[in-house]
């Protein structure tokens, strides 16, 4: 890959900055000081210093988002704001692209990396990795949901949903809930309360697997995946 590339991806800076860092003469690779940003250097087979320090390649990028309303689920649209319009540079220059997606309309956790197997590992239907949403709902919801939810309901296209766990935070005109599925169909949550015959208003997606949405990440913003992250979000799987 590129050396301004490894450099920038590795946290030194913007393309323009590691333009900088190369043209003082700091950086070497295998002892060989390197000017040129579009040097070609293989991370694995060369050691990348800069001011003597080894450069740590890191090849992926995991990112937890708090999704805005009115932000679509895609790398690119030429019409509305995108996920990776929320980005920084340092996580751009990796390509990320979105775990799943969300509605326009709702907001809260999405997931963001560069790797795709970690990507289908969470997506894949075989592993049934739970995502919970808290819910604004227009009507009563009631016990009898509950147990409707835990056999599954049909939806307006004849398809019967896997069981879901639904819990009741507040009843009435306006209803608050929790709904756990194992599933990401079109539209899913907002078509299971259609089938019990009320209607979403507000949704939000509060966590994947084990893993919580961080409650310091105001909204449109983002983070890095910790080790502990990435454990919590499969350990349901292991």
């Amino acid at each position: 890959m590129r050396l301004d590339k490894l450099l920038s991806n590795m946290g030194y800076g913007s393309r323009k900055e590691v333009k900088k860092v190369l043209k003082s003469g700091s950086v070497r690779i295998d002892e060989k000081v390197i000017k040129d940003g579009s040097y070609q250097v293989d991370p694995d087979q060369s050691d990348v210093t800069v001011h003597g320090e080894l450069v740590e390649y890191k090849p992926y990028v995991y990112l937890m988002l708090n999704k805005p309303q009115g932000v679509i689920s895609a790398t690119e649209d030429n019409h509305h704001k995108t996920v990776i319009d929320l980005l920084d540079e340092s996580h751009l220059l990796y390509d990320p692209f979105p775990v799943g997606r969300l509605d326009k309309d709702t907001e809260g956790m999405l997931l963001l990396t560069n790797d795709g197997k970690f990507s289908h590992s969470l997506m894949s239907p075989k592993k049934h990795v739970k995502k919970t949403y808290y819910a604004k709902v227009k009507g009563t919801v009631t016990e009898e949901d509950i147990g409707l939810f835990k056999k599954g309901v049909t939806l307006d296209d004849g398809y019967v949903t896997k069981p879901a766990d639904l819990t009741i935070i507040t009843a009435g005109e306006q209803s608050e809930i929790e709904l756990t599925i194992t599933e990401g169909k079109f539209h899913q949550v907002k078509r299971m309360v259609e089938a019990v015959d009320k209607k979403v208003t507000f949704l939000k997606r509060i966590s994947i697997g084990g893993l919580k949405l961080d409650p310091s990440l105001e909204k449109g913003m983002v983070r890095e995946l910790t080790e502990e992250d990435k454990l919590a979000l499969f350990e349901e799987l292991i």
